[in-house]
């Protein structure tokens, strides 16, 4: 893989002039090779070839700004990419920026090869300068660089002025924002979420390192390619499986082939089970960045199959499309949806038949106010407080449905046969026995089952009688259950309850439609005027912290993707007949509009999209910048669902 990226830092006096310095760099951790071009200690350019890109040349012209440019260079070797950062540090110096020597900054030393290393694989060009400042890095493939017009200077800007030009063209063309009466600023954020959703896919390669029931160690799998888009490219530079469907809502929208291919590379990573790895943690860089305890991916866990959300829209498409290629995609993606969707149903299937619960939940756990459910993508939101093999799960429950009936679809579609996905699909969907598995009638919503106690608090431990004086113990919280848990419905409202509203599976004439939907616009269960929280204000677990040192994630912040499939689902109801019809639709344009007016504002106070919003003040909140799903804003100002 080669790494291409830019570092800056600026040094600021209110006496003085802004410096900054700009440090782009280049490090290659396969067979290949990079050569630079020194010229009077300015790093003119750097040759490489590699598997992947072939031969390629980086070239680094002159500023057309910036006052007292001085350059300095890295050449050295690193044997992990994940030490490329303290590599850099350990080969900075101190110098002056003026003749007086009265501004510092740090420049990089120059060649700095360990003896007896292998080729230098780790080069990094560093221009300082006063601000303002402007620079070009110029990348072109050994096809074109021989060539006498280097895309730079005034033929990259008009270059870039096309090309910007088209964007924006498009933009307008498929999500049409300027008709639903969003002004200039409005639609400049919209284009921003976009292009960084965008800008956001890359290309991984690696193995992952796999847990099995089948090995006592884990293992690596083999090395795979992966093309997809990241949640927070600062944050979280890996693949997601739970992010990547609602990555695609979007991407499918701006360009469908390039989500297909997507959708595509990630079943390429099932196994001969039907399992692919939830997280993609692919190469030492990738799992540098990640905590031991979520690096060893376990084949019993699963995911939610969010890649079935895109596909329903892309597969819409290409039942009426003509292109061959389309068919073609339908015919290579459908075995391994099957496979995946078997592989749901013999491993996370419930004790009962027709139920389903998520695998994954620390039974033997003291210190968790309530066992995470990682494998949900929902981690901390409640679940039964004693997990065991009775559990039933309602969202699963639904991805379930939803699959089943895409891939009747897709059967359909090839003209195969779909009697077994439709029969899933019609009992998965149908509504009395939903209501018998996972109603409450006391009250009146849809719930998760299982052995469950909602008594249940942390608390500091008591020393131990034979503890001697200055002998250390843990003192974390540990968790005590106040009453006996028995097995019923956890009955805590938040975005568990909304799954068979959110996927449509609730009829639309059902009175517990009715129920759903003023229950959404109750302020004291999940109403707010930036979104729906994600657990109602009455439930025991509101804003508690799980461990003493985990704050809340799940457990009443505003989440952007669960509000876009309400969303979804609204404008669905409004435009289905039905006696609850105009109901759905007040309640979707008021949601939508405090949606939308307050991501637009947190954007324009702080600069950025957020991973989850505040249920109160609907400040941002968690990783940022956070263009991943966060980004279904974008459907959500067109209305597209």
């Amino acid at each position: 893989m080669v790494l291409l990226h830019a570092i800056s830092s600026y040094f600021q006096d209110v006496n003085r002039p802004v410096i900054v310095s700009l440090m782009f760099y280049v490090a290659l951790d396969e067979q290949g090779s990079l050569s630079p071009n020194i010229m009077k200690n300015k790093m003119e350019s750097i040759s490489g070839q590699s598997v992947e890109l072939g031969n390629f040349k980086l070239s680094f012209p002159k500023p057309r700004d910036g006052k007292g440019i001085k350059y300095h260079h890295l050449i050295s070797y690193s044997s992990r990419l994940d030490r490329l950062k303290d590599l850099l540090q350990n080969s900075l110096r101190t110098d002056s920026f003026n003749k007086e020597r009265t501004i510092p900054f740090f420049a990089l030393a120059g060649r700095l090869v360990p003896r007896d290393s292998p080729d230098p694989n780790f080069m990094v060009h560093q221009v300082t300068a006063q601000l303002p400042l402007e620079m070009e890095v110029v990348f072109e493939s050994g096809s074109h660089y021989d060539r006498h017009d280097s895309l730079q200077g005034d033929l990259f800007s008009h270059k870039l002025e096309k090309y910007s030009k088209g964007f924006d063209d498009k933009f307008s063309r498929i999500f049409d924002i300027e008709k639903k009466g969003y002004n200039a600023a409005e639609i400049d954020f919209a284009k921003a979420a976009l292009s960084n959703m965008i800008g956001s896919i890359g290309y991984f390669y690696g193995s992952s390192v796999v847990k099995s029931k089948y090995n006592k160690e884990p293992i690596y799998y083999w090395p795979a390619p992966l093309y997809t888009g990241v949640p927070s490219r600062s944050f979280f530079p890996r693949g997601f499986l739970w992010d990547e469907g609602f990555h695609n809502l979007l991407i499918s929208q701006w360009d469908p082939e390039i989500s297909k291919d997507i959708i595509a590379h990630w079943l390429d990573l099932l196994n001969a089970e039907g399992w692919i790895p939830r997280e993609q943690i692919l190469g030492a860089e990738a799992r540098a960045r990640v905590p031991d305890e979520f690096v060893v991916q376990r084949n019993e866990n699963a995911n939610p199959p969010t890649l079935f959300l895109p596909l329903q829209g892309l597969i819409k498409d290409m039942i009426t499309s003509q292109d061959p290629k389309d068919k073609q995609f339908l015919k290579s993606v459908y075995p391994r949806l099957q496979k995946w969707f078997s592989w749901f149903n013999t491993t996370q299937v419930g004790g009962e038949p027709l139920t389903y619960y998520w695998r994954g939940r620390d039974e033997k756990t003291v210190k968790e106010l309530n066992p995470k459910t990682l494998t949900s993508g929902l981690d901390d939101y409640p679940r039964a407080s004693h997990p065991n093999s009775k559990e039933r799960h309602i969202d699963l429950r639904c991805w379930m449905a939803l699959a089943s009936g895409i891939l009747a679809d897709i059967a359909k579609t090839l003209e195969q046969d779909s009697t077994e996905y439709e029969a899933t699909h019609k009992v998965l969907t149908d509504n009395t026995l939903l209501d018998k598995l996972h109603w409450s009638s006391k009250k009146e919503r849809y719930c998760d089952y299982g052995l469950h106690s909602d008594r249940v608090v942390l608390v500091k431990p008591k020393p131990p009688k034979n503890l001697q004086p200055g002998q250390p113990y843990d003192q974390d919280k540990i968790r005590d259950v106040k009453t006996t848990p028995q097995m019923q419905f956890v009955t805590s409202f938040g975005y568990v309850s909304l799954f068979p509203f959110m996927l449509k599976i609730v009829e639309p004439k059902s009175l517990k439609l009715y129920k759903i939907l003023n229950d959404l616009t109750n302020p004291d269960l999940l109403w707010t005027n930036y979104g729906l929280r994600s657990l109602a204000r009455n439930a025991p677990q509101y804003q508690k912290r799980n461990t003493e040192h985990d704050p809340p994630y799940w457990r009443g912040a505003i989440w952007i993707n669960m509000n876009y499939l309400t969303l979804g689902a609204l404008h669905f109801y409004s435009n289905t007949p039905g006696p609850y019809q105009q109901l759905a639709q007040g309640i979707y344009k008021d949601l939508r509009a405090n949606i939308v007016n307050n991501i637009i504002k947190e954007y324009y106070r702080t600069g950025y999209i957020y991973e989850q919003y505040n249920d109160k003040t609907g400040e941002g909140k968690g990783s940022h910048p956070f263009t991943g799903w966060s980004a279904l804003v974008v459907l959500i100002m067109a209305e597209k669902y």
